[in-house]
């Protein structure tokens, strides 16, 4: 079994922001595989496919970013799946700052990056061992600016990148189950 979680904030006032491109990759996904998202009791939109015999459980935090390690336990505890298994099953979706805005990059583990989204499911599951679908959305002109940059509406231009790089991630989402994380990331980082 696989969990993917799409990170984002909730509420109207955050749709199409920066913040929520790995919640909008998620959605991507489900609805190439015809799947509705549905509020379960985990803080989170939940929703289940098979791909070549793979379970696969999407998932949506409610909470907000800094709080999405609490839906994540949560998914992860109630889908049984083991602390063993996060390096190679759990695949977190999220904005990235540090990469340019359209770029998709597939990594295994590493650092949290400033993300609060990531600290607080490290935090929740004791590791930063977990696959991760990386969409760029590029930095601000000063780190003050930080929230601003990912919390406001994007410019159509841009905009346009990131719709093709959230259906890029769910590719790379699909080609991790399918093909696996080393593969992957060699198709998806050069």
């Amino acid at each position: 079994m696989w969990i993917v979680v799409g990170l984002g904030n909730p509420s109207k006032k955050y749709e199409r922001t920066r913040h929520n491109v790995g919640q909008d990759a998620v959605d991507a996904l489900a609805r190439r595989h015809g799947v509705a998202l549905k509020e379960g009791r985990d803080k989170a939109l939940v929703g289940e496919f098979t791909v070549e015999d793979e379970k696969v459980v999407l998932a949506v935090p409610l909470t907000f970013m800094n709080e999405s390690g609490r839906a994540v336990r949560a998914i992860v505890k109630r889908h049984n799946l083991q602390a063993d298994a996060f390096a190679t099953r759990l695949v977190v979706v999220h904005d990235e700052l540090d990469l340019p805005p359209g770029a998709v990059r597939v990594k295994e583990g590493g650092g949290l990056a400033g993300h609060n989204g990531l600290r607080s499911i490290t935090s929740h599951l004791s590791t930063q061992d977990y696959l991760r679908v990386r969409i760029g959305v590029g930095k601000p002109p000063t780190a003050e600016l930080g929230a601003d940059h990912v919390l406001r509406k994007v410019p159509p231009v841009e905009r346009r990148l990131l719709d093709e790089a959230e259906s890029r991630a769910a590719d790379a989402i699909e080609s991790l189950i399918v093909n696996g994380p080393a593969a992957t990331m060699n198709a998806f980082n050069r």
